[in-house]
């Protein structure tokens, strides 16, 4: 059946809404959304993006300076804990909480294209993951910007400063997780797509990540360039050949919109005919990840759209896995 205009999509909404789906690491249908800087110029509640059954994942953005911990959420949260600029969210530490009961997995993500942040030493990311332990993950601290919501995981989208650090960083990071009671936790990388990565290619090289969100966008391996110059066999060669995780999953990281980056969008159904064509090719793919939830969850219905293409691809991938048994 074929509908058309408002009350077409607003149907289709309905029909999407209606299906519940559960973040599954192993799958390869994930829809991964960057929340907090709100792109659009206006963003809604944390908590009304995960109403949003075709969301998997949300990645916080940003803590933009480290190791002097600050945190940037646009106007999501400006308020801060007494004598001192660091936030304090309660209102989104509820919101974290709604979206962990709908099976949505919450990152915080370090860094971005702009903020002052690094390590000095191995020495110093290594006290810094145990900051980040407590005050955002399962560790105990007086100043927690989000009080006793406990993180999912944590994603380094490391675009300046210098590559010192991370691997230890991570490493130290990890040692924690085996004392969460259970609870498990995920690191995550948001590489440019030229490979290798300049400022994470050595620390993905040694260091366990559980996804890599590749930005393929803003650079000439990214999705307006495909197929030819788009290079996710790169990103796939090295989940085979120098990945510690081999079984870690590349996410094709698309924006949301025309202009949620300088180059690189692509409408819904070009993007889902990348993924198709990466999904009978390789088995390392994780889902799509896209900045920003304002951006691609807005009036366009764009991120919908993909994540709806997204998974019911999946589906039909299993399906005839099945029928070859």
């Amino acid at each position: 059946m074929l509908m058309r205009g408002a009350l077409g999509l607003a149907v289709w909404l309905a029909t999407a809404g209606m299906l519940a789906y559960a973040f599954d690491p192993s799958s390869s249908s994930n829809f991964v959304v960057y929340w907090g800087q709100s792109s659009a110029g206006s963003q809604k509640p944390l908590a009304d993006y995960c109403k949003d059954a075709t969301v998997d994942v949300i990645a916080l953005a940003f803590l933009y300076q480290f190791p002097n911990t600050m945190l940037d959420l646009s106007a999501s949260c400006r308020t801060t804990f007494p004598g001192s600029q660091l936030l304090h969210c309660p209102d989104v530490a509820a919101d974290i909480k709604y979206c962990q009961s709908q099976g949505k997995s919450v990152l915080l993500s370090m860094g971005g294209a702009a903020g002052a942040y690094g390590f000095s030493s191995d020495t110093q990311a290594q006290s810094y993951a145990d900051t980040v332990w407590n005050m955002f993950l399962a560790g105990n601290s007086t100043q927690r910007p989000f009080d006793d919501a406990v993180l999912d995981g944590i994603d380094l989208d490391i675009e300046g400063g210098s590559a010192t650090g991370y691997a230890a960083y991570v490493a130290q990071l990890r040692s924690h997780f085996a004392t969460g009671g259970g609870k498990r936790f995920y690191i995550t990388g948001a590489p440019q797509c030229p490979f290798p990565d300049a400022m994470l290619g050595s620390t993905l090289n040694s260091a366990w990540f559980d996804m890599v969100f590749v930005q393929f966008y803003n650079n000439y391996c990214g999705l307006d360039a495909y197929p030819k110059g788009f290079n996710y066999d790169s990103w796939d060669q090295w989940t085979k050949t120098q990945a510690v995780n081999k079984d870690v999953k590349i996410y094709i990281g698309a924006p949301g919109s025309q202009s949620a980056a300088s180059r690189g969008y692509v409408d819904a159904p070009t993007l889902s005919t990348i993924v198709s064509d990466v999904r009978a090719k390789y088995t390392s793919l994780g889902g799509v990840m896209t900045w920003d939830a304002s951006q691609a969850l807005g009036g366009s219905a764009w991120g919908q759209r993909v994540s709806s293409s997204l998974k019911a691809g999946s589906t039909k991938s299993q399906a005839r896995r099945r029928r070859r048994r």
